[in-house]
């Protein structure tokens, strides 16, 4: 018989290194019990498709254009499928003993709703962190990885939210107003300067025609079509997934998009709502917020980006 080996409780492997009795042991806990480790990520796993909407501003080389940049709104459609990662991930300390991750990968496509072109794909994972003593943190943390194949890669870390909604869903609104690199976005409400944000304006330094069903109040904050998306809706339950490069992690890029549009920071709320449905069916809907403010001529530009999905299998 061969010999046995064993799993300790950090994950480490322990018997005798024979390489013929890798086979004699199972090497982790079946799908459900690693599904059960979830937390907050639990209604992640499936298929979940929908629609949303990008405000974009990107640098243009146009001798006319004294801004500098062209204004670029999509509606889009898009589809994200959540895999189970089907056993934990051992995180080794050095400080403190190891820790085991649970988590789920992901595959985010996403094209125009108009035209059907392609406009951004994005692999990544989002963990759940157990409570640690080095760093100091009683409460379960979560943490989004992603890579995008314009050249970034970002690590944002933050926690998770429970609501059990009594009246309306307030959601703060998202900034859209450019400002300058070393400054605080401008408070809500403040009025765009730029000719391209203003939709009373003709222009050729924006997207045309503006996709349909697309206004001012849409432009100024994003936010809006989340709301009315919600309207007359009974949203039972909401898993609220707040992330932010500020709160720990951060963003890589390849040396074009740092000397031409850098990227540095970026934040994410992605919202999993239990609603009501017809004849008291309930289905699961997802909403998410993020921004990524891009840096080029001395200004920052956020780009926003919004959808709401719903699970489809």
């Amino acid at each position: 018989m061969t010999d046995t080996v064993r799993l300790d409780a950090q994950g480490a492997v322990s018997g005798p290194a024979n390489v013929n009795t890798a086979r004699s042991y199972r090497a982790v806990s079946g799908h459900t019990t690693t599904a059960d480790q979830l937390g907050p990520l639990a209604d992640f796993p499936g298929f979940w498709e929908g629609t949303g909407f990008s405000i974009i501003a990107r640098p243009d080389f146009d001798t006319d254009n004294s801004d500098g940049f062209f204004l670029q709104l999509n509606l889009l459609r898009e589809t994200i499928e959540f895999l189970t990662i089907g056993s934990p991930v051992i995180d080794r300390g050095s400080k403190q003993n190891s820790i085991p991750l649970f988590g789920v990968t992901y595959l985010h496509r996403v094209t125009d709703a108009i035209t059907g072109g392609a406009l951004h794909i994005e692999t990544g994972s989002w963990l759940v962190i157990p409570p640690t003593t080095e760093p100091a943190n009683n409460d379960t943390s979560i943490a989004r990885l992603s890579v995008i194949p314009h050249g970034n890669s970002l690590c944002a870390t933050g926690f998770p939210e429970y609501v059990v909604p009594t009246g309306p869903i307030e959601i703060p609104p998202s900034n859209t107003v450019p400002y300058p690199i070393g400054g605080q976005p401008p408070p809500p409400g403040t009025k765009n300067p730029f000719r391209a944000y203003d939709l009373s304006l003709d222009t050729p330094y924006r997207t045309r025609p503006v996709p349909p069903g697309i206004t001012q109040a849409i432009l100024d904050d994003p936010i809006t079509l989340l709301r009315d998306a919600l309207a007359g809706q009974n949203v039972e339950h909401i898993t609220r997934l707040i992330v932010s490069t500020a709160m720990g992690g951060g963003v890589d890029n390849i040396p074009f998009i740092v000397q031409n549009a850098d990227v540095t920071s970026f934040d994410s709320v992605f919202a999993i709502e239990r609603v009501e449905g017809p004849q008291g069916a309930d289905f699961m809907q997802l909403q998410y917020v993020q921004t990524a403010p891009l840096k080029f001529r001395g200004m920052i530009f956020p780009h926003v980006t919004v959808g709401t999905l719903v699970k489809a299998f």
